[in-house]
């Protein structure tokens, strides 16, 4: 699994058109293939930032599968006008899980 991470700061007093946005590009992301799960964080101390969180079973699944498609470029006509500036996205790879 990759976990693709996203940092998403906005312009100022956008932030409940990007959340009704998101809701609806989400709708394109859960349909890609390779898709695991995704998860969007508002900051508590900057409240025009979010962080973007989704899971893919590979990195091609998100660079080549995702960033290449159709799908990816109405993802980007909902969403990309909200940033500033744009978001720099890097991928993880598990080293060590713990849980209680």
């Amino acid at each position: 699994m990759i976990l693709e991470v996203a940092i998403l700061d906005l312009k100022a007093g956008v932030t409940e058109e990007f959340e009704a946005a998101f809701l609806v590009a989400s709708k394109i992301i859960v349909a890609m293939p390779g898709y695991i799960s995704h998860e969007l964080q508002r900051c508590l101390e900057k409240r025009d930032r979010y962080i973007l969180m989704v899971r893919w079973q590979k990195l091609e699944d998100h660079t080549v599968g995702f960033r290449r498609s159709p799908e990816y470029q109405q993802w980007r006509s909902l969403l990309h006008h909200f940033y500033d500036p744009f978001p720099t996205v890097e991928h993880y790879e598990t080293v060590l899980v713990s849980t209680k």
